[in-house]
């Protein structure tokens, strides 16, 4: 073999090893860190509303739900008003339905933040369509989210009663 030869060998293994480590280290900045979820537009004034961590929606559920919803029209007959933790770590978390997006996963500005090792930072959303249904979407987990026991792939309605599963957790839409 020729000195040329195994000097590009070298410098191509070189190359290809600096390449894995650049790629390691992404890796580990996005789990330490997150990835940006970007919004699709405004649905009904999400964006002037802050969002609340699981405790805050715990303790002034009393008052978000004494609360009429902005532009004072009715909710539907047998639409869901809470989200409710039926498994998991935050058993027993309830967070009103106000009309706004919630988010799940373990990134610390999450609607409802899991401790859960199966959980990724930004892992699912819940969000209501124009018609009153509300939506469960996945947003790129590594485990996935799932819908009675169906992996979801696709922004999905959630019936009443539904279990959403992530991870060990466990969440419900009542009334």
């Amino acid at each position: 073999m020729s000195e040329l030869t195994l000097t590009v060998m070298r410098l191509g293994f070189l190359a290809v090893l600096w390449l894995f480590v650049i790629v390691a280290v992404q890796v580990i900045r996005s789990d330490l860190f997150g990835t940006r979820v970007t919004q699709r537009g405004s649905r009904r004034g999400n964006e002037a509303r802050p969002q609340q961590t699981a405790r805050q929606a715990t303790t002034t559920a009393p008052q978000q739900q004494r609360q009429q919803p902005a532009g004072g029209g009715r909710q539907r007959r047998g639409a869901p008003t809470k989200l409710v933790v039926s498994e998991g770590t935050l058993t027993g978390t309830t967070v009103a339905l106000q009309g706004q997006t919630i988010t799940l996963g373990r990134a610390h500005d999450s609607t409802i933040v899991l401790d859960d090792d199966y959980a990724s930072s930004r892992h699912a959303r819940i969000y209501p369509d124009r018609d009153g249904q509300w939506i469960v979407e996945d947003l790129g987990s590594t485990n996935g989210t799932y819908l009675d026991r169906t992996r979801l792939t696709t922004p999905t309605p959630v019936p009443l009663g539904a279990p959403i599963r992530i991870g060990k957790t466990v969440i419900e839409l009542r009334k």
